[in-house]
């Protein structure tokens, strides 16, 4: 039931009442009432409060977790800020918690140059959120700033994301309704009382990350959160697929470094059962889903959900990556959680543009006054482009968007191999690569056409006009591999720019060829097939580009790096990639009939001396599409190089503009390939 507000003209105070209903599964926006007092500009709350008299405690509230296994349940420090109020007056509540807050120490991270194991058979600092109080105190709200367990002043240890830092985190919001206890440093009991019990949460990254967790404790008075580049599950953080995966930056980090580097609380010492037992249960060895990682996977209980959430992440944040935000979005609409979506075109980070920070006020106003601003009346999701122009739609990925198999074929001695959206003749065959952990993916997705020892690549078509891809990418190749462990990377990437440029990657290790939470003896040199995900994005190839796969092994800046010398051999014919295409799927496909009516688009806008050049190139296409018709290779090759001539020839006699020419040149170099 969704009650409204009777918002009063622009500059008077704000006085509540309920009105009609709107069912969003059981979630409701509290209305403000008589004991609350805030003005409406703009259809938002302004400033009326003043911050040189805001009324701030720093107190300690008691959990009910004991992490450090003293026998205590633990307590956290926290820092409240809110405006100085009339008798009676209630105000909600902003919170983030913290891991961040005390800074951190040195950190220690894991060697990731060693060998792989066959089974027998860092981290930026907190943003500054000094800023959400000095914007919305005076608005009439209270900012609450915590202390995660194991961290400044707080008790316990830090876990990363457990039940212990949830239910830490959860005690705040229990204590603003009256469910537990906080107490100044001299060991008053202080009461919440000024608290309308409604609470909003929101922090990035790591502070992002928990109030996903406590979300799913579906405590009473979290009425909703603001997520930013967020973890909806711990291991695809630190792993993917089985392959131990680290986050961007930050080689060697895991949930053991992570801990340590926030263990900032007096006395460390006392953790250090808790850090070893991370060590252990983390498991870098195998890189299995395991009970631990399970622990941490908020996927889970979804369906305990009773707050809305507004989703903030960057399409190239390669640390907090983009299946975090793209699982927890599914989760949330399989569950008919109220929920809104931002995408942009940064990294690690929030986001400033757009008026963001207006959707921001306008969404906690919605959601802790009851204010009725049309804000879930809008597109659920706000995405940026790469021009950084913003754009709306009702869902994400694109629902316009369809699962397009693509075939790969493989090249020669000297040249690269192609793929297409519809089946290769002649694509039987195998190549193959050698591992070199020491060089980096970004060199080896570079000059795409020729084959090099350390890398597969398959190029579309270029491109006569823009693709979307939005969604999550999949990868099977049918593969051998010469020792019984190995990395496997996939690089998705845009070429036809002034560089390469890799839109999206994915990893796995193939022992988990059955599951992330299994890993099985590998037998060298026999064929398996694997199939892994890559990370989720949403991206323009525009015209005149060309989409490439490339195959590596080891990920230099994210996977283990063994020695090199590991050999994979890919059966091309066997392998598909699957992208999420929104557009035309037959600009993935070069034909003699495409050429055909390329030539004729051509002749239409003026590209061609004479119709004769035109008719002397649709002969030669027709009487190839007879061949391809019936799937004589060695006519359609035949002909195809005659074509070819014939296509040099004009350009030579000025009979054909550079335009046309470069663009059937590459589709008549393509043709080959896919028939040769």
């Amino acid at each position: 039931m969704l009650g409204t507000l009777a918002v009063a003209a622009e500059d008077h105070s704000v006085i509540a009442s309920p009105k009609e209903s709107v069912n969003f599964n059981g979630l409701i926006p509290e209305t403000a009432s008589d004991s609350t007092k805030i003005e409406l500009e703009n259809g938002m709350t302004k400033p009326i409060y003043s911050t040189d008299d805001a009324i701030i405690e720093n107190l300690f509230v008691e959990t009910e977790t004991d992490s450090d296994g003293d026998g205590k349940t633990d307590r956290v420090a926290i820092r409240v800020m809110r405006p100085h109020t009339e008798p009676g007056i209630k105000v909600p509540v902003i919170y983030e918690m913290s891991p961040y807050r005390a800074g951190g120490n040195p950190l220690d991270f894991h060697n990731v140059d060693v060998d792989l194991i066959p089974v027998g058979g860092g981290k930026p600092l907190a943003a500054n959120l000094g800023s959400l109080g000095n914007y919305y105190v005076p608005r009439g709200y209270a900012v609450i700033l915590g202390y995660s367990i194991g961290s400044g002043d707080s008790d316990g240890c830090p876990t990363v994301g457990d039940i212990h830092e949830i239910l830490a985190t959860k005690a705040v919001i229990d204590w603003l309704n009256g469910r537990a206890k906080a107490f100044t440093a001299d060991g008053s009991e202080v009461a919440a009382d000024w608290s309308t019990g409604n609470v909003g949460m929101t922090g990035v990254s790591y502070n992002g990350t928990l109030p996903n967790g406590v979300a799913t404790t579906g405590v009473e008075g979290l009425k909703t959160i603001i997520p930013v580049a967020a973890i909806s599950s711990w291991y695809d953080y630190y792993r993917a697929n089985g392959a131990v995966v680290a986050p961007g930056g930050y080689q060697g980090e895991d949930a053991d470094v992570l801990a340590k580097y926030v263990l900032t609380r007096k006395n460390p010492d006392v953790c250090q059962q808790v850090m070893d037992e991370l060590t252990e249960k983390q498991d870098r060895i195998t890189g299995d889903y395991n009970v631990f990682w399970d622990e941490r996977n908020y996927l889970n209980n979804a369906d305990k959900i009773k707050a809305s959430v507004l989703i903030v992440h960057g399409l190239n944040d390669w640390n907090v990556k983009t299946k975090q935000f793209s699982q927890w979005w599914e989760a949330l609409k399989e569950n008919n959680v109220p929920r809104k979506m931002w995408l942009h075109q940064g990294g690690h980070s929030g986001v400033s543009s757009n008026n963001w920070k207006q959707t921001e006020n306008r969404w906690f106003d919605y959601w802790l006054y009851g204010i009725e601003n049309g804000i879930m009346d809008e597109p659920k999701v706000d995405i940026q482009r790469e021009d950084r122009t913003w754009h709306q739609q009702e869902d994400w990925p694109a629902p316009e968007a369809e699962s397009a198999k693509l075939s790969l074929k493989a090249g020669n001695d000297s040249e690269s191999g192609i793929l297409s959206n519809e089946l290769f003749h002649n694509s039987s065959g195998s190549e193959s690569l050698m591992d070199d952990p020491r060089k980096k993916a970004a060199a080896l997705a570079e000059n795409p056409g020729l084959k090099t020892e350390n890398r597969l690549a398959y190029l579309s078509p270029v491109l006569k006009e823009p693709i979307r891809m939005s969604g999550t990418p999949v990868v099977k190749i049918r593969a051998s591999i010469d020792r019984p462990v190995s990395n496997l990377t996939a690089l998705l990437v845009d070429y036809g720019g002034t560089k390469p440029e890799i839109v999206t990657r994915g990893w796995m290790d193939p022992q988990n060829l059955e599951s992330a939470d299994q890993s099985v003896p590998l037998v060298p040199n026999q064929k398996y097939t694997f199939k892994w995900d890559m990370q989720p994005d949403d991206y323009v190839f525009e015209a005149g580009h060309q989409i490439g796969i490339v195959l590596l092994a080891s990920d230099h800046d994210y996977t283990i790096r063994p020695p090199a010398g590991t050999k994979i051999t890919v059966v091309p014919g066997e392998s598909e990639v699957i992208l999420p295409i929104a557009g035309n799927l037959q600009t993935l496909n070069v034909t003699a009939s495409t050429m055909e009516k390329a030539v004729q688009q051509f002749g239409e806008d003026g590209d061609f001396a004479n119709s004769g050049v035109a008719r002397s190139l649709q002969v030669h296409l027709l009487s190839i599409q007879h061949y391809e018709k019936k799937g004589s290779s060695e006519k359609v090759v035949k002909h195809m190089n005659d074509f070819h001539i014939l296509l040099n020839n004009h350009f030579k006699k000025g009979h054909i503009s550079k335009r046309a020419y470069q663009s059937l040149k590459s589709d008549t170099e393509y043709l080959l390939k896919r028939w040769q």
